[in-house]
């Protein structure tokens, strides 16, 4: 019957944890799981990191484009005006090529005095400066007047031509130039300027320092749209990650797939490989490309990294909450355990306070009563009255010990005393009920044994509880042994019997609290449980210990070590 209470106990404790515990937390990591599994599946990481690429591409072409712009402007202010003389015109040209080292020429075409081309001698000679001339003086006779209508709609008076170009001395290169109105010329009257980037300088120096401006940020909360990064844009994600430098390439644009392996222009940490994100730059720079990508990863590798640690998380956590449950699970069984054995402690305590009194009750009444008449037969019956009385004070007195060793307050009165005297002494108080019980009584006292400072009382009560389980727990050979000696600086007190004996994955239990052994001899036999973890107690508290040695079947040898120089005061 008990053990159905506990099973249904255990199995209520269960179903409690289950529901209230396991089951949202079990729940909440599957949600969480396959949120991760949907992330991977659909390279939603990914996809976050390259619109974050899109953007930054998308600012970093406009930083180009109003770069381009601010150069050409400058030069465009610092044309001559139309009132100069010719010989002014070609000096203030010739002043501006030489201010602006990054110009392979400069032009300023009027439909009604011809053009004026200077060029950076040591870039371009005088045949192809010549040619140049010749090819937008026919150009502009036929198209000036269209192109400065198309110029006069637009916000910023300039229109680009750019491209590839093949070099008279061989080889490809890419050039870009701005043509310009001047808004102070009639209709009929075209004016036109011009400057052209050198091809040298747009790939050495232009993007180059341009991109390095665009590797040194880290892709965080400074980049992303509405200037939010990277880790404020995945914050729905739970997506942490780490500063992580950029870099870029420009590169034909037409050129990636056809020829991968020639960029115009590579930044710091690009290394190999392909761009994750490209975009095509519009003027001033048309025909050309942005392409970006992390240094030294890729937003693959940062999301497989991602999952995987978010799967390494999750798994920690199923972890901790199995672990947590189990130990719960533990921690609540052994409070349940520890309140059976609180309840069969009550039990047995009242079963063993009920035999004495009921004897002591019997005796006292019938010699109440007169009816006994000889008096060697009332010695006997006050000699019962006496032992049970003494029965009761012990077990008594082993409840208040360990009501005091639990709450702290259990206090030792350590005095020298001569322990072969104390351990005969008792033997002597409790010979009578060891011969009535039919067991034979062995002594080996050392009487050589100096004095030990020790709790008499204590020591008496442990030799006691020790005597009482060796009476208890003999079934078939009723022996008991007890030896007193010295080894060496420690004296040892053995206390042996040829009882049921213990099993040896019981035999660190038997000291604890209210603990019994599984043998069917123990449990129909009547007991607190208190008495061996007071043994422990008792003796631990003289600086020593107590050890068992047990064979199921063949009895037990129970031997409490007490250190000879004892330093308790």
């Amino acid at each position: 019957m008990k053990s159905k209470r506990e099973s249904n106990a255990r199995f209520r404790l269960v179903l409690t944890l289950g529901l209230a515990v396991v089951l949202p937390a079990l729940t909440l990591i599957f949600v969480n799981f396959q949120h991760v599994k949907s992330i991977q599946r659909d390279k939603k990481v990914e996809a976050l990191i390259h619109r974050d690429f899109q953007y930054v591409l998308t600012i970093a072409a406009k930083k180009i484009t109003s770069r381009a712009y601010e150069m050409t402007e400058r030069v465009r202010d610092g044309f001559p005006a139309d009132t100069d003389s010719d010989d002014e015109k070609r000096r203030k040209l010739d002043l501006l090529v030489s201010q602006n080292p990054w110009a392979t020429y400069v032009f300023l075409f009027d439909s009604k005095k011809g053009i004026i081309l200077q060029q950076q001698r040591d870039r371009m000679d005088d045949k192809e400066a010549a040619e140049s001339a010749k090819m937008y003086t026919g150009w502009f006779s036929l198209e000036g007047p269209y192109l400065c209508e198309q110029m006069r709609k637009k916000s910023k008076p300039i229109i680009w031509y750019s491209g590839e170009t093949d070099r008279p001395s061989g080889g490809t290169v890419y050039a870009s130039t701005a043509i310009f109105s001047f808004p102070q010329f009639g209709r009929d009257h075209t004016v036109l300027g011009g400057v052209s980037f050198d091809p040298k300088y747009l790939k050495q120096t232009f993007f180059p320092e341009l991109l390095d401006q665009l590797t040194s940020q880290t892709f965080t909360s400074d980049t992303g749209p509405n200037a939010q990064g990277f880790h404020e844009l995945m914050p729905q994600e739970a997506i942490e990650h780490p500063d992580q430098k950029l870099a870029f390439m420009v590169y034909p644009a037409d050129a990636l797939k056809s020829e991968p392996d020639r960029p115009m222009v590579l930044s710091t940490g690009w290394g190999s490989g392909k761009p994750e994100v490209t975009y095509k730059l519009d003027d001033p720079f048309r025909g050309l490309a942005l392409g970006i990508k992390f240094q030294g990863t890729t937003a693959e590798a940062i999301s497989r990294r991602w999952v995987w640690q978010s799967f390494l998380i999750l798994g920690v956590l199923s972890v901790l909450m199995i672990g947590g449950l189990v130990l719960t699970y533990r921690s609540v069984n052994k409070q349940v355990a520890l309140a059976r054995l609180k309840s069969d402690f009550v039990s047995n305590v009242s079963h063993e306070l009920r035999t004495p009194l009921a004897l002591i009750r019997l005796y006292a009444e019938t010699l109440e009563l007169g009816r006994i008449t000889t008096q060697e037969k009332k010695n006997e019956y006050y000699s019962i009255i006496r032992k049970e009385s003494e029965r009761l004070t012990a077990l008594i007195n082993n409840i208040l010990d360990f009501s005091r060793i639990e709450a702290g307050g259990k206090e030792y009165d350590f005095r020298e005393t001569d322990i072969a005297e104390l351990v005969r002494n008792t033997l002597d108080s409790y010979r009578y009920q060891i011969e009535q019980q039919g067991f034979a009584l062995e002594e080996h006292i050392d009487s050589g044994i100096p004095p030990l400072k020790v709790d008499r009382e204590a020591i008496a009560r442990a030799l006691v509880n020790l005597v009482n389980n060796a009476l208890k727990y003999s079934n078939n050979e009723k022996f008991l042994g007890v030896k007193l000696y010295r080894d060496q600086s420690v004296l040892k007190l053995e206390v042996s019997d040829r009882g049921i004996g213990i099993e040896r994955h019981e035999q660190s239990r038997i000291f604890e609290k209210f603990y019994r052994t599984c043998d069917p001899l123990v449990h129909n036999t009547k007991g607190s449980g208190l008495g061996l973890s007071l043994v422990r107690h008792i003796t631990q508290a003289h600086g020593g210990d107590v050890e068992v040695e047990s064979t199921p079947g063949r009895g037990s040898k129970f031997t409490l070590s007490l250190p000879l120089v004892n330093q308790t005061t």
